[in-house]
């Protein structure tokens, strides 16, 4: 198979879809690569790397994408991207179509088979190619909401750990998840108080045996997410549904319960936000603020830390992507089962149920 990557166009977004020990396993499958020109420096891989690894370096993005039986990228095709296409050529990166009805349809009309990072799901729900990448935004999740709790970004001016004699910044924590349980694990190291809210009573025994009890459960419930919005300095969305839109636990009239110059970190914003008020954001202007509340929701947050988020990646895809090349697309999706679930859009039809109900589009069964 011609397997092709380029350079990320989306704002901000330095990752890259193959480093070149992915490039020396595809060609020791007996496959080809094609690397767009520069489409590493920013994570730190050179163009001589590549080379040195088998890739043919090319240009040009066209070129790639003409020569390219499947396309491996990081971030969704941007409208710029979707003329290059062609029918029945192979994507596979992060869609998350569910947030955006444009790309979708957009991506429908090129005709490609579309395969999905983080709707490949394995039998025991986890989801190995979402995994790496929500580790690491929920670690930043803290990192940046500590900033910018800061008085000169915005916020309140609290230190998350306090200094003996003086409170402690209180976090919390919507969802359980990969996401949560890091940001958990980052906020209580900082020595925050931490709360996360789940509605996996299961899940919420784990983390309070795993925390060893110095961090706070509650069942996720309007009047426990009212409670902790009065309670903390910086809020956490970390919920997702795989697939789908994320639900809008808290409403723009809930803002007003929340202290002045609090932060929300949502990084459910791939997936539409679970809070009303959340729109993706870059990091040239990773904030805004409502009613006192200051917004912090860039849509690629492991993008920042390019080098650590491409490596983390591209050792979950190589994996998978090396299934597709080997057997095709196809006699791939027959065999394993997690992979197939990956498969979002193919031929023109929309393949994903989850995306079909949120927009009430038409749902073709996958292959």
């Amino acid at each position: 198979m011609k397997v092709g990557s380029v350079k990320e166009i989306k704002r901000h977004e330095y990752r890259v879809g193959l480093t070149p020990s992915c490039v020396k396993a595809y060609v020791a499958a007996g496959h080809s690569v094609s690397i767009e020109a520069g489409a590493g420096i920013n994570a730190g891989f050179t163009d001589e790397e590549y080379s040195q690894a088998g890739a043919e370096l090319v240009k040009g993005r066209k070129e790639v994408f003409d020569k390219s039986d499947m396309i491996v990228k990081v971030k969704e095709p941007q409208p710029d991207e979707w003329g290059l296409f062609h029918k029945g050529q192979i994507l596979f990166t992060y869609l998350h179509l569910a947030a955006e009805r444009e790309l979708t349809e957009g991506l429908l009309k090129t005709g490609i088979k579309g395969v999905a990072y983080e709707t490949i799901e394995t039998e025991d729900g986890q989801l190995p190619l979402l995994k790496p990448m929500s580790e690491i935004a929920g670690r930043l999740s803290i990192q940046e909401g500590a900033k910018f709790l800061e008085r000169p970004f915005g916020g309140r001016g609290v230190l998350l750990g306090g200094i003996p004699g003086v409170e402690k910044g209180q976090v919390a924590i919507l969802g359980g998840g990969v996401v949560g349980t890091n940001a958990a694990k980052m906020a209580y190291g900082m020595g925050a108080r931490v709360t996360i809210l789940d509605i996996d009573v299961n899940r919420l025994e784990y983390l309070d045996d795993i925390f060893e009890g110095h961090i706070n459960t509650l069942y996720s419930n309007p009047a426990n997410i009212e409670k902790v919005l009065h309670e903390s300095d910086l809020l956490i969305g970390a919920v997702l549904i795989p697939g789908a839109k994320a639900p809008n636990l808290v409403k723009r009239t809930d803002l007003k319960k929340m202290k002045q110059g609090s932060v929300i970190v949502d990084v459910a914003v791939d997936q539409g936000g679970c809070i009303e008020t959340t729109k993706p954001t870059t990091h040239d202007e990773p904030t805004f603020t409502i009613d006192g509340v200051v917004h912090y929701c860039v849509a690629n947050m492991p993008g920042a830390v390019a080098r650590t988020a491409t490596l983390g990646l591209t050792s979950a895809t190589l994996k998978y992507g090396l299934m597709i090349a080997n057997k095709g697309l196809e006699q791939a999706a027959k065999e394993n089962e997690a992979l197939k679930l990956g498969i979002n859009l193919y031929d023109g039809a929309l393949t994903y149920k989850a995306v079909a109900d949120t927009f009430g589009m038409d749902y073709t069964p996958v292959i």
